[in-house]
C-alpha cells in the first residue's frame, strides 16, 4: 500500500528520535531510518536525512510538495532496551508485518516502555560495583563495601540526581559521595584497599556506551557527532574526578596526611 511521503517520514523520523535520544549510533539512526521510508515507498532520491546527536533533520519530496522537519533530541543516558526494541521492529517492517498506522502505535508503546524497577535498577549498581571491585583486585570485604557505596549511589541519582541536579553538579556530588563513603566505611574497619572500592563503587556513574558510541561515530566519518558525544562524556569523567578529589582535599585538610 501507497502513503503519503509525509506520513512516511513523519514515522522514519519518530523512529530514529527515540533510537537517538536513547544512546544509539549515528548510522544505526541513519540506517532505521532509510529502511523504514524504503519499504514504504519513498525512493532515495526523494528523501535527506541528517542526523546530529541532538538533531535529526529531515526532508522530502512528495505530490503534496516539500516535506521538511527538524526534530531536536536531548541527549539522555542509554535506553538499550528502546534501542533493541527499533532494531527488531524496522526488521519485522522490512518482512511486512506491519501497516504504517501500526508503525505508529509500536513506536508509541516503545517510547513509553517503563525503565527497570527503581529497587531492580539500585541492586544492579551495588551488584556491579561489588563486581567491578572484584574484577580490580578487591577482597571480599572491599566488595562489600563497594556494594554497599553502589546501592548509596544509585539512590542518591534516582531520587536526588536526575530529577533535581544538572548533569554536572549529580556527577560531581555522586563521585564525592562515594569517595566519602568508602572513606568512612574503611574507618569503621570494612576494607582496607580503599582504591579498589571506589573505583568498584564510582562504575556506574561511567557512561560506557556514551563513550564508545562517540569512538565509533567518528571512525564512520560522524565527526561532530563524535566529537560531541566524547565532549559530553569526558564532562562526566571530569566532574567525577573533581568530586573524588574534592573529599581527598578535605580529608587532608581536616585530619591531616592522605587518605590512601
Amino acid at each position: 500500500m501507497k502513503y503519503p511521503t509525509d506520513e512516511v517520514l513523519e514515522t522514519a523520523l519518530e523512529a530514529g528520535h527515540i533510537l537517538l535520544e536513547s544512546g544509539a549510533e549515528i548510522f544505526r539512526v541513519m540506517e532505521t531510518m532509510r529502511r523504514i521510508s524504503r519499504y514504504y515507498g519513498v525512493d532515495e532520491d526523494h528523501k535527506e536525512f541528517y542526523i546530529l546527536t541532538n538533531a535529526i533533520f529531515a526532508s522530502g519530496e512528495s505530490s503534496h510538495g516539500h516535506f521538511a522537519k527538524v526534530q531536536p533530541c536531548r541527549v539522555r543516558d542509554a535506553r538499550l532496551s528502546r534501542v533493541v526494541a527499533i532494531n527488531q521492529l524496522s526488521r519485522e517492517i522490512e518482512h511486512g508485518k506491519y501497516t504504517l498506522p501500526q508503525v505508529r502505535e509500536e513506536l508509541a508503546r516503545i517510547r513509553n516502555m517503563p525503565d527497570p524497577p527503581r529497587a531492580l535498577q539500585i541492586f544492579a549498581s551495588g551488584a556491579g560495583s561489588a563486581a567491578f571491585c572484584c574484577m580490580f583486585g578487591g577482597g571480599v570485604s572491599e566488595c562489600i563495601a563497594a556494594f554497599l557505596a553502589g546501592l548509596a549511589l544509585y539512590v542518591f541519582v534516582l531520587y536526588v540526581s536526575v530529577p533535581h541536579m544538572s548533569k554536572i553538579s549529580g556527577n560531581l556530588i555522586g563521585g564525592a559521595l562515594v569517595t566519602l563513603l568508602c572513606a568512612l566505611m574503611r574507618s569503621a574497619g570494612l576494607g582496607q584497599d580503599l582504591n579498589t572500592m571506589i573505583i568498584g563503587a564510582i562504575i556506574p556513574l561511567i557512561p560506557g556506551v556514551s563513550f564508545t558510541n562517540g569512538i565509533r561515530d567518528i571512525a564512520d566519518g560522524d565527526y561532530i557527532s563524535g566529537v560531541v558525544r566524547l565532549l559530553d562524556t569526558l564532562l562526566v569523567f571530569l566532574c567525577i574526578a573533581v568530586g573524588v578529589g574534592a573529599v581527598f582535599t578535605v580529608y587532608r585538610h581536616i585530619w591531616g596526611g592522605m587518605l590512601i
